[in-house]
């Protein structure tokens, strides 16, 4: 067994250790959270907050549009702005998929990039999806054993924790990756006018809002803001808006009792009809029956959806 093959060994029991086999777990480091799973997860809509997912063992395939995104002991995955998308889980009892994900805090980010200067903007391609797969390597890969080292020890985790997602955070920074984390600061791309109303619709999901809107704060046309977001978000802006809407919806029946109809009016939905039709249309089962599930413990993929 090669070394990374014996840190990825090594990481994949520390994550079971450390979830108790939950399928996803919070850590003291509210950045951080850990995945683990023994069973497959079919293909089904998730959406995640910016992140870095790293995975020590087993495969998740993601899938954008047209587009398809591998994430494995080989390649990291990381997304710049909530994207929806959908996720397909290939785990097994004999290989678990085990991992960490590492939310992007964009002041550190900035801090970061102000601290190397120039030279951290030598040779970065421009990007403009919100998605990327990378190349895990060595030295990715030790940081993140540093890391899970110290997250069950609470001075330990205080202090070093930061510094070691930062440390990560520099090492995609300076990989051929490195574009797609500088253009979620740089405010003079359109990659960053678009994280911007992505940011808006977040904050106001539940309110009247128009691409009309939503194209003149990003000091746009309608029809660049409509070509830029989809270059973005592989989608148009009410398709995103509609989703992340049934997103919040799902996690308030989940997390906090609601049930359909009051979830609907508070995501923004006048019509609790057209609310369960869009729910089914796009879970692939209404709210009463994926309500139904979570409360016979058939949580499958539901935590996926990072939006706390």
């Amino acid at each position: 067994m090669g070394k990374v093959e014996a840190l990825c060994a090594q990481m994949t029991a520390r994550v079971a250790q450390l979830s108790g086999d939950k399928l996803h777990s919070k850590t003291a480091l509210p950045q951080v959270r850990l995945a683990y799973t023994n069973h497959y997860h079919e293909r089904q809509p998730v959406i995640y907050n910016p992140s870095i997912v790293i995975l020590f063992q087993g495969r998740k395939v993601g899938y954008l549009g047209s587009k398809t995104f591998s994430y494995d002991p080989a390649n990291y995955l990381m997304l710049t702005v909530p994207l929806p998308f959908e996720c397909e889980t290939f785990a097994s009892e004999q290989e678990p998929v085990a991992g960490i994900s590492i939310s992007i805090d964009t002041i550190m980010l900035q801090d970061l990039l102000m601290d190397m200067g120039d030279e951290g903007f030598v040779r970065q391609p421009d990007h403009s999806s919100g998605v990327t797969s990378g190349s895990l390597d060595e030295d990715i890969l030790c940081a993140a054993q540093r890391l899970l080292d110290v997250i069950d020890k609470p001075l330990h985790v205080r202090i070093l924790g930061p510094k070691i997602i930062r440390e990560i955070l520099f090492l995609i920074l300076v990989s051929e990756n490195g574009g797609a984390l500088q253009a979620l600061v740089n405010r003079h791309t359109h990659f960053a006018q678009i994280a911007k109303s992505l940011r808006r619709i977040e904050n106001h999901y539940a309110e009247s809002l128009s691409v009309e809107q939503l194209a003149s704060d990003a000091n746009m046309s309608v029809s660049a803001f409509h070509h830029n977001f989809k270059a973005v978000t592989s989608i148009s802006p009410l398709q995103y808006l509609k989703n992340y809407r049934l997103h919040k919806a799902r996690m308030l029946m989940i997390y906090e009792g609601h049930n359909a109809s009051s979830s609907a009016l508070q995501v923004g939905y006048e019509s609790a009809s057209q609310f369960s039709r869009e729910f089914k249309r796009y879970f692939g089962v209404t709210p009463t029956d994926d309500i139904a599930r979570m409360r016979d413990g058939n949580l499958s993929g539901i935590l996926e959806s990072n939006l706390e």
